[in-house]
């Protein structure tokens, strides 16, 4: 991946260009096939929708003609006919509207599925945190914006087919049933045909133009709101996971001002869209209202004329009416049309931001060889390494080691000097910088940081993690807990929980090396992974790497007294003025091993035995 500038934006799309691109790639995609069913479905039915809506035009001629004749059977007949007209009705509305929502809610899949997916690969979702500029909170763009990018694209599209068909299927009844006007100006006299269609085309022409100057704002202030709304929900998420170091100092009154201050920005965003909405409510009401009688006061001189029958004078209404609605589809969607435009300007950032950094990884940077060397060789090694904040600055000038397989190292070095980057490096997960880091195979390798991880769902999958629980036997599972002295927890491996909260730290820390026992990996990565344990604790963790794991290559970082006596050998960072180098030190002889500590519940006549079960699952 290359040594980037990260506040190299790309250049952003059009809205019509994003909006075209999230299409293509769904109906152009792995689930085109069922995309296209799903749309041609709609599409199907919609049409049937119209032609039903065409036919009741007809029906509103015939009966009204039935009133004005005082004619009962053709008034029956007709009404006979509207009852199946509205059960066909209703039957084509229902199962277009299943039909749209299962396009709604697959298209919604595949674009959550392949977002998370892209976010997730190759430790981007990590990555994404230290660049300027980034797409800001992912999650809620993947949980929250995807739903209406999807969910009303799918709606205004079926809407706006709707009123294209609409507007062509009563456009012609209208121009014929209208017929001319004989327009008289003095000593000049003409007909306009179809009078009533250039009257439609005129009214909804002068409430699109209002509605747009009008509603303009909307836009903006739609996108606006999602931001407010998502660093809102950002820092109550935040405040939620580091609920128990804000309750310990008592800084609630301090995040109080904060989340205040937040919503705040909120409320003050949705004033603004709020008023934008009152002053398009004024022209949509008086617009609304003027329809109902407007087709009906255009027609009457043909009525009062005698040139057309009351059956008639309600059909050019009613064809009036589909005609404008159908126009009117920008003036009655403006509102959803901004907030839609919002959700998808978030969604493409997202996209963007994950294109960036895909293009990028391809542009050199620190190269990552994997596997052993051509002699067979498994080895870690750094070969004119430098690692580089994200903004470009030197962390670590120089690096040139080799770690053996099997070998134990200890990393040491000032605070700041670039150990637990190092680490990431190592993992992939830190793109910025240069040289060449060799490691061996990536399922050969676990890295522990301070914090183990601790997946939701119960604590035989956190053990197991990232493998699934059944992959162990259950009495595998518990020796390892017994091993690192968590017995206590044996009977509670089938409870789902959120262990991440319930386990203190170094309880955390100790499940993490019985998922070692299990997984037992040929490389294994320590940050400071035992500075929440006491000093027995760590003797008695750091033992597995003598007597469990002594075929397992360790390489750790840590300051706590006594680590070095489990490595064979100690790596510097020290710092520089251009960044920091790493330095070996001299190698040591295989030192003694600490007398056996008692460690908690773990005693020393049971690490035998349980040793011995470990040693006879395996087998």
């Amino acid at each position: 991946m290359a040594d980037r500038e990260p506040d190299a934006a790309p250049v952003p799309e059009s809205f019509a260009r994003r909006v075209r691109n999230l299409a293509a790639q769904y109906f152009n995609g792995e689930e085109k096939g069922k995309a296209r069913l799903l749309a041609f479905g709609v599409l199907a039915l919609t049409l049937l929708q119209i032609g039903i809506q065409v036919r009741f035009n007809i029906w509103n001629r015939d009966f009204f003609n039935a009133l004005e004749s005082r004619d009962r059977g053709a008034f029956f007949g007709q009404m006979g006919l509207f009852v199946g007209l509205t059960l066909a009705s209703m039957v084509t509305a229902v199962a277009q509207l299943y039909v749209r929502q299962m396009l709604q809610l697959h298209w919604r899949e595949w674009l959550v599925t392949r977002l998370q997916r892209r976010w997730l690969e190759g430790g981007r979702h990590y990555q994404l945190g230290f660049l300027e500029g980034a797409a800001d909170n992912p999650d809620q763009r993947i949980s929250e914006n995807t739903r209406w990018a999807t969910a009303m694209a799918v709606d205004l599209a079926v809407g706006l087919i709707t009123s294209v068909l609409m507007l062509f299927s009563f456009v012609g009844i209208l121009w014929t049933l209208s017929g001319p006007l004989h327009v008289a100006f003095g000593a000049t006299e003409f007909d306009i045909p179809g009078y009533m269609v250039w009257a439609a085309l005129l009214y909804a022409g002068i409430g699109s133009f209002l509605t747009w100057r009008i509603g303009r704002p909307m836009v903006e202030a739609n996108v606006r709101r999602n931001l407010a709304e998502s660093d809102h929900r950002f820092a109550l998420v935040r405040l939620r996971e580091s609920g128990e170091g804000v309750a310990l100092i008592r800084g609630e009154p301090d995040e109080e001002r904060g989340l205040r201050q937040a919503f705040r920005h909120v409320v003050t965003v949705m004033q603004d869209l709020m008023r934008s909405e009152r002053r398009l409510m004024w022209l949509t009401s008086a617009y609304g209202m003027l329809l109902t009688v407007f087709p009906v006061l255009v027609a009457s001189p043909r009525y009062f004329s005698g040139a057309i029958t009351l059956g008639v004078l309600m059909q050019i209404s009613s064809a009036f009416g589909q005609v404008t609605t159908s126009l009117n589809w920008f003036v009655d969607n403006f509102p959803r049309l901004a907030d839609w435009r919002s959700h998808v300007e978030r969604v493409s950032e997202l996209e963007d931001t994950l294109e960036a950094e895909l293009a990028a990884e391809g542009e050199g940077g620190i190269t990552t060889e994997e596997g052993p060397l051509p002699d067979g060789r498994e080895v870690l090694a750094f070969r004119d390494l430098q690692i580089a904040q994200s903004d470009g600055s030197m962390l670590i000038a120089e690096a040139n080691a080799e770690i053996a397989a099997g070998e134990k190292v200890l990393i040491v070095g000032e605070s700041g000097t670039g150990k637990s980057t190092l680490f990431r490096a190592i993992a992939g997960l830190w793109p910025w910088g240069s040289g060449t880091i060799r490691i061996p195979p990536r399922e050969a390798m676990a890295f522990m940081p301070q914090r183990p991880y601790l997946p939701l769902g119960s604590l035989a999958g956190a053990l197991a993690y990232p493998q699934p629980a059944k992959r162990f036997p259950r009495h595998t599972q518990e020796a390892a807990l017994r091993r690192c002295g968590l017995e206590h927890l044996v009977p509670r491996l089938e409870e789902t929980e959120r262990w991440d909260r319930i386990l203190s730290l170094g309880e955390q820390q100790r499940l993490a090396f019985a998922r070692l026992l299990l997984h037992r990996p040929r490389w294994v990565f320590l940050d400071e992974a035992t500075a929440a344990l006491d000093e027995a604790n760590q003797d008695t963790m750091m033992r597995l790497f003598r007597e469990e794991l002594a075929e397992s290559a360790l390489v750790s970082i840590g300051h706590r007294p006594g680590l070095d006596a489990y490595h064979d050998r100690t790596l510097s960072l020290v710092r520089g003025a251009e960044g920091a180098r790493l330095t070996a030190r001299r190698r040591r002889q295989a030192p003694p091993v600490p007398p056996r500590r008692v460690a908690g519940p773990v005693i020393a006549a049971g690490q035998g035995a349980l040793r011995r079960l470990l040693r006879g699952a395996r087998g």
